[in-house]
């Protein structure tokens, strides 16, 4: 840069630093939700958002640690104490004229805080009637709430893929929870009606899959269990690229990376969601995958990595926002 330059730009810093405070505090007022997108080789990838969900207090949501040690936790990692803010984030990948939807979020179901992902399309100029297919990580209603509205179909051209053992589970006269901490036996009796019900209305459009189900030549699924009997990560790859959706492998990135262990309120089985966690977690902290979690802080990308005997989440940074 020459002197000339230097002077010019010395000057424009001089000009901008007298300029009255009071013009600077009109900051404009956005509608649009935010939208991220990137590529996985010839692939294009958009994590749109639901909102979020509000767990408070922490304790009795991690069951198997401490209120102490969960508080210590946060605190040394400068988060609040009373409440653990889940983000869910919809990834939509785009494969040629394929849109595929992995989850739905909540719907209508958990308040304004979240069902957002009609807006959040709207937004980013996507019509439901643009999603082809859509792959349900499991049926919690977190994750299938999206999918009906008024009794009706979403996204009716869709074809919705579910885990055979998923559906089985929950379409049975009866559903084990002895190996759930979950308190509210109530609650989780209204979800299972719930769940049974949009299951029936979209009878037509479901797909089941078993184990490591090839989708579309750019997806395979992954049984996952503990959280739910099917729950499944998702392997999205393009070339030499992989990205893996872990759903609700994990609710916490700062509780439950280094304490798998410490579980989840919403585990089906707390003790195989546990294996499972270490597992995945192992697996992708030795390959150092790419994955996207769907309870993570916005977006919910980033990389997993050992440390020691414990696991560390390293969330993606961006040098603008993309």
């Amino acid at each position: 840069m020459d002197r000339r330059t230097i002077l010019k730009s010395l000057a424009l810093l001089g000009a901008a630093a007298v300029i009255p405070f009071r013009k600077l505090a009109a900051f404009p007022s956005y509608s649009k939700r935010p939208y991220h997108q990137f590529k996985l080789g010839e692939l294009e990838l958009m994590v749109l958002a639901d909102g979020h969900i509000n767990l408070s207090p922490v304790q009795p949501n991690f069951p198997n640690g401490t209120e102490k040690a969960e508080k210590e936790l946060l605190q040394k990692s400068f988060r609040s104490t009373d409440a653990v803010d889940l983000g869910m984030n919809i990834l939509l990948v785009k494969k040629e004229n394929d849109f595929i939807l992995i989850d739905t979020g909540t719907g209508s179901g958990f308040g304004p805080s979240s069902g957002w992902l009609l807006q959040s399309m709207e937004d980013a100029g996507i019509k439901p009637e643009n999603i082809t297919h859509i792959i349900i990580s499991h049926a919690h209603p977190d994750h299938i709430g999206g999918l009906v509205k008024a009794e009706k179909s979403v996204f009716p051209a869709a074809t919705i893929h579910l885990s055979r053992i998923e559906h089985a589970f929950w379409m049975a006269a009866k559903q084990d929870f002895s190996k759930s901490k979950f308190q509210d036996k109530d609650l989780l009796a209204k979800f299972t009606a719930i769940t049974q019900q949009t299951f029936k209305l979209l009878q037509s459009q479901l797909h089941l899959f078993e184990d490591k189900a090839e989708i579309l030549g750019c997806i395979r699924m992954e049984l996952a269990p503990g959280h739910t009997p099917g729950h499944c990560v998702t392997h999205i790859y393009s070339g030499n690229e992989q990205l893996v959706h872990i759903a609700d492998l994990v609710h916490s990135d700062v509780l439950l990376f280094p304490h798998p262990e410490w579980g989840f309120n919403g585990d089906t089985d707390i003790e195989l969601a546990t294996k499972t966690r270490r597992r995945v977690m192992k697996a992708l902290a030795d390959s150092r995958t790419k994955a996207i979690g769907y309870h993570l802080p916005w977006p919910g990308l980033g990389h997993v990595r050992t440390n020691g005997n414990e696991f560390e989440w390293v969330a993606e940074t961006y040098a603008f926002p993309a």
